[in-house]
């Protein structure tokens, strides 16, 4: 099998006694499970109102249609973004009718504030402001930003379950985001088979986000489950055109069973990153490092590195059963967002040279060193050293 990028690593008693509890019940769909998860991530991260749903993708693609529909939005209305995500991030702008206007990242890999001023018009209406492999970046200038220009904001918040400030404070919370939303599928740090949960401090939004995960309909079934009102419990009214992207009890049953494990599983990954960057920082020509501020308790979902020739180092790495990745290819490389090509250099130039390296609890303190060792020497002997500038 070779070290892979990435392995879930479950709680398997505790995630089976969850299923048992959902089987045992008849109860599988929306409800129990997913109210008693919500209950639980409001109290561990501070968000005001949480929606399980059934993924990260679910969430964006409501949050920013909602938005559209709520505030008065026009088709073709901007929304500035990032490049340097996955193509999710990107896709909910263009399903709502609304264009992705790109701007540049940092050596945080997130959003750089001053690309994002750069890029505002009178038509932009929002920034999706993505936490790059749980990095905060400058997220605070970004929200003062918005604050200051009256635009929204939403937090990509796939890789952050479990990042937070050194003050304890968590991203997205006490009215920095309008709307997050997380990530919990099969490889995030708090994995299921695929889910997520949509925070907001808006009751408003919450409630509309609950109509049309749920096809529009105003009443879902376990609310008609637990309701007293007896024979009229079957009434409901369809108040959106929704879609399905509630979540599910078996699922919700695994991240309950997971939750409990984050902080613990988050620890060991900033100890992974700390272990691989002692090796690289002796390097600082020939191998890039990503900048986390001093401020970040990063949940530390990805380790990247920038190197000179990435292909021919992913090439060396799996022939010695190394098996890493690439986040991401800029999505200005992909067809529907072409017409922004060229325009984030900085971005274009860590798609061409970023490698992220295995991270996950299966990975060793023995591990890191024959990666390192494998990667040090490629980049210093086979490639002579060579700068990656």
């Amino acid at each position: 099998m070779g070290i892979q990028l990435f392995k879930a690593s479950f709680d398997v008693e505790a995630c089976l006694a969850q299923v048992r509890e959902c089987l045992e019940k008849g109860w599988t769909g929306m409800g129990f499970k997913t109210v008693e998860f919500e209950e639980a991530w409001k109290k561990y991260t501070g968000h005001k109102c949480v929606y399980y749903i059934n993924s990260n993708t679910a969430g964006l693609y409501m949050a920013v249609d909602t938005m559209k529909e709520l505030y008065g939005w026009k088709d073709g209305d901007e929304v500035i973004s990032t490049p340097l995500t996955f193509i999710t991030t990107n896709h909910a702008i263009a399903k709502s009718n609304l264009k992705a206007v790109f701007a540049d990242i940092d050596d945080t890999l997130c959003l750089d504030p001053k690309s994002v001023e750069e890029h505002i018009t009178e038509k932009t209406k929002a920034v999706i402001f993505v936490g790059f492999g749980g990095n905060t970046g400058r997220f605070k200038e970004i929200v003062k930003i918005c604050k200051e220009r009256g635009l929204k904001l939403i937090l990509d918040a796939a890789h952050m379950s479990g990042t937070r400030y050194k003050d304890g404070s968590i991203p997205g919370t006490n009215g920095d985001a309008d709307i997050t939303v997380y990530s919990f599928q099969a490889v995030k740090n708090l994995p299921t088979g695929d889910s997520g949960v949509i925070c907001t401090d808006s009751e408003e939004l919450d409630e509309i986000f609950r109509k049309k995960a749920w096809l529009g309909i105003n009443k879902d079934t376990y609310a008609r489950t637990i309701n007293k009102e007896g024979t009229y419990k079957w009434k409901y009214d369809v108040e959106y055109v929704g879609d399905k992207y509630n979540g599910n009890a078996i699922m919700a049953g695994i991240a309950l069973a997971q939750l409990p494990h984050l902080d613990r599983d988050n620890a060991y990954r900033r100890a992974l990153a700390q272990w691989y960057t002692e090796v690289f920082s002796q390097y600082p020509n020939q191998i890039g490092l990503v900048n986390v501020p001093n401020d970040c308790v990063t949940s530390q979902h990805l380790y990247q590195i920038l190197v000179k020739d990435r292909d021919g180092l992913m090439m060396y790495l799996n022939s010695n059963g190394v098996y890493p990745g690439v986040h991401y290819v800029a999505n200005t490389d992909y067809r529907m967002y072409e017409y922004g090509k060229g325009t984030c250099p900085n971005a274009d130039f860590v798609s061409e040279h970023v490698v992220s390296l295995p991270m996950h609890m299966g990975v060793t303190f023995e591990d890191v060193k024959y990666i390192t060792g494998l990667i040090v020497k490629y980049v210093m002997e086979i490639r002579k050293g060579e700068y990656l500038k």
